[in-house]
């Protein structure tokens, strides 16, 4: 009786790539594709200038060409801010919803848009403020004073700054405010001229003193958002596994709302109310790596200025020899990629 040997399969099968190294990938690609918006954002717009331009400028920068102003006074700052905005706002909408473990979260939510606004037009209508330079600091405080409010209002009771109460507290809070800005705008037209301008939402006219003022607060806050995907993950679990895990629920919550004001506060205060980026960007971000937010919170950070530059840049072109302001243009794009996404149900549950 002869034995047959099992040979062995020589074959190589093929390997699967890890999911770590497939995100990581992901995040190289989403940044090279952000380096290209960001060259694009400097060499395209009523006046186009080349590769060649745009390397001279920021190398070899020359007062006396007119690309090189252009470049350098005009299309540096909004691209920076750009940038900056929208890594805040993309990382506030993605720590928005896992605080409240509502995919329609944006960071509007704690009222911050409606307190900036509010602010903005007391500044103008009170102490007389025209730029965008004195706007700054009045939006940042109405930020944080409208999220303080709503966060007090949701922490009564005995369940404390639960999910619902917070969005209903938003709510309520964001209603109240915006009253009371229609009633100043609505008796003072000079107030209204001047506020439209910062209402539409702009990158255009921001200077680098605006930039400056703003960026540390976003550099700090976008720092603070990535080291929140342990916390966000343990929240979305719900507060009883999350107690039972050794969170402290409350405590997490106020820390998260706390990065949320600083990110969105300091990019409403020097763009204006800017929609559907945070709003939009995380739901794409979940839909590549999954609900991991240690994933979905840097995805959220490099999509989210892809958007706003890429923005920027058809609202640039769409209607030269002007242009048509970024917040419009987001919304623009984002409503019916919003619609798209959220009638998949795997992306649009948290």
């Amino acid at each position: 009786m002869t034995t047959v040997e099992a040979r062995p399969d020589l074959r190589r099968r093929p390997t699967r790539r890890p999911p770590r190294a497939r995100r990581l990938l992901g995040l190289v690609l989403t940044a090279a594709v952000l380096a290209l918006l960001a060259y694009l954002s400097l060499a395209v717009g009523t006046r186009t200038t080349g590769a060649g331009a745009v390397w001279d400028a920021l190398t070899r920068y020359d007062p006396d060409s007119t690309d090189h102003l252009v470049i350098r006074e005009l299309r540096l700052p909004r691209t920076v801010l750009g940038l900056l905005a929208g890594a805040a706002l993309g990382l506030a909408g993605a720590v928005m919803q896992g605080v409240t473990r509502n995919p329609l979260a944006d960071p509007g939510l704690l009222g911050v848009n409606a307190g900036a606004s509010l602010f903005v037009v007391l500044s103008i209508t009170l102490l007389g403020v025209t730029s965008p330079r004195g706007y700054v600091w009045f939006a940042f405080a109405g930020a944080a004073a409208a999220a303080v409010v709503v966060y007090g209002v949701a922490a009564l009771g005995r369940d404390g700054a639960s999910p619902l109460k917070l969005a209903l507290a938003g709510a309520a809070v964001g209603a109240a405010f915006g009253a009371v800005t229609t009633a100043f705008l609505l008796v003072d037209q000079a107030t209204f001229d001047q506020f439209r301008f910062w209402q539409v939402g702009a990158l255009a006219g921001r200077g680098t003193d605006v930039i400056a003022q703003v960026a540390p607060f976003l550099l700090v806050g976008c720092v603070a958002a990535l080291f929140l995907g342990r916390v966000l993950n343990t929240l979305s679990l719900g507060d009883d596994v999350a107690r039972g895990l050794g969170a402290h629920v409350a405590r997490s919550r106020a820390v998260s709302a706390a990065v949320v004001v600083l990110l969105c506060g300091s990019a409403t205060a020097a763009c204006g109310p800017i929609g559907f980026v945070g709003l939009t960007v995380p739901h794409v971000a979940r839909m590549i790596v999954g609900p991991d937010y240690r994933w979905a919170l840097p995805y959220s950070m490099l999509l989210a200025p892809c958007l706003l530059l890429s923005a920027d840049v058809v609202g640039r072109v769409i209607a030269r020899p002007g242009e048509v302001q970024v917040g419009i243009v987001t919304a623009l794009i984002g409503a019916p990629v919003f619609i798209a996404l959220v009638r998949r149900r795997h992306v649009s549950e948290l």
